[in-house]
């Protein structure tokens, strides 16, 4: 009986112990589960604060105000403003620090503005053919720019070698500096020298080896082009060969293509063999044979057709990889193109005659005996067309192919019938 009542009296003893230690472990645990959650939350807590109160800190730095010489607070100390001079792009101007670390920018009587942008940009010049197409590509989204200028005309003349009737040239441009731009390709062979007087010179682009009849012909034509857009100034764009000559003045022929709505690119259906005859069926489906056509690639286009013409990746290819050989690409890419994108704003016609009257391969070529007055007049005014809307008898402002032979008869003429000043 004592031992049932001894054991009676230990166990809530016990059994009070055990509680006691049981609910110590409890709490120890949940203390430090709560420091260590606490350890965790506390450290990138205390960077965020660190680097908050830090930015705050250096913000009201900057934000003080001006704090006079009597002033009880003691304020960072500002360095004393300076005048700095600096040069950018050989222009000068004055730039003020000021004390509340704005700089005020004082332009001097230099400013360069644009003039670098404006400056017409060197014919010879180091830039790949994919980089010089894609930098003429170039077109911008603003159409009335802000500056004033004058819009030129750019003579674009793919040679193979001298310019025949230079001296003729030269007269013709002479007292009309800044309505024109001048650009010739010639082959890469060529080494003839230009005087530094002439207006020709320092004008010859960076050219490569042009065949006739061949893609290499269109290329050449593309380069041109892209030279003559990256001078902005420039609207007109007219292809001429070395055989080439104008029919009349400067002034005639400036305001004629300047005041021009539309283009002159030849475009005609023959359907010979030498115009349908030429077309390749692999074409299809992007150019049909009822699109195809013919014309003289001596053109005259505005600045939106020649960024077209520049920037094309999708026709040009396929004229390449199909207009071989006899197929004569520089006859047909261009007007077949136009017929199909820009018909709306073309002519159909050239302004750069020639004579095809007696067949073959080649037009007719004029010696000096062949030139006299009667012939420059009925070339001049042989025809009427449509000019903006209005009939005139001034269709083509060139022609072609005058030998160097004709060159004294030419500039016989040049006062008299060409009207030069």
């Amino acid at each position: 009986m004592k031992n049932k009542e001894h054991l009676r009296f230990i166990t809530p003893s016990y059994m009070k112990l055990f509680s006691f230690r049981q609910r110590y472990l409890i709490n120890f645990f949940t203390h430090v589960l709560v420091f260590g959650f606490g350890f965790v939350i506390g450290i990138p807590l205390t960077f965020y604060l660190y680097e908050t109160l830090s930015i705050n800190f250096q913000i009201q730095r900057i934000l003080l105000p001006s704090y006079g010489p009597n002033s009880k607070f003691s304020p960072p100390l500002l360095p004393y403003p300076q005048i700095i001079s600096t040069t950018i792009n050989d222009s000068t101007s004055n730039i003020s620090s000021m004390t509340n670390h704005k700089r005020v920018i004082t332009n001097s009587k230099s400013r360069k503005g644009l003039s670098d942008f404006l400056k017409p940009p060197r014919a010879m010049h180091d830039m790949s053919e994919e980089e010089l197409l894609w930098r003429a590509s170039m077109v911008p989204k603003i159409n009335h720019p802000p500056f004033n200028h004058t819009p030129k005309v750019a003579f674009m003349f793919l040679t193979k070698g001298p310019l025949l009737s230079a001296p003729l040239w030269e007269r013709f441009f002479k007292g009309n500096k800044g309505l024109y731009s001048i650009y010739v390709h010639s082959l890469p062979s060529f080494s003839g020298t230009v005087l530094p007087s002439s207006v020709f010179h320092g004008r010859r682009i960076p050219s490569k080896e042009v065949k006739w009849g061949e893609n290499n012909m269109v290329k050449a034509e593309r380069c041109l082009l892209a030279n003559a857009l990256l001078h902005f100034s420039n609207q007109r764009f007219v292809l001429l060969s070395e055989s080439c000559i104008p029919l009349f003045n400067f002034s005639t022929i400036y305001t004629y293509l300047i005041n021009s709505t539309k283009n002159f690119i030849e475009a005609y259906d023959m359907p010979d063999k030498v115009g349908r005859g030429r077309y390749n069926p692999k074409m299809k489906p992007l150019v049909r044979l009822s699109q195809w056509r013919k014309g003289s690639q001596w053109f005259q286009i505005d600045r939106e057709l020649a960024v077209e013409i520049v920037s094309d990746k999708l026709y040009f290819p396929v004229f390449k990889k199909y207009c071989n050989g006899k197929c004569y690409s520089d006859e047909h890419y261009i007007p077949t193109l136009v017929n199909i994108k820009f018909w709306k704003r073309n002519s159909k016609r050239t302004m750069t005659w020639v004579d095809w009257s007696k067949g073959g391969p080649q037009p007719s070529r004029y010696n000096g005996k062949d030139v006299t007055s009667d012939f420059l007049k009925h070339i001049r005014s042989r025809r009427t067309c449509e000019y903006n809307g209005h009939t005139t008898n001034i269709c083509y402002l060139f022609a072609r192919k005058f030998t160097s032979d004709a060159l004294d008869r030419l500039l016989s003429f040049a006062s008299n019938i060409m009207q030069f000043n």
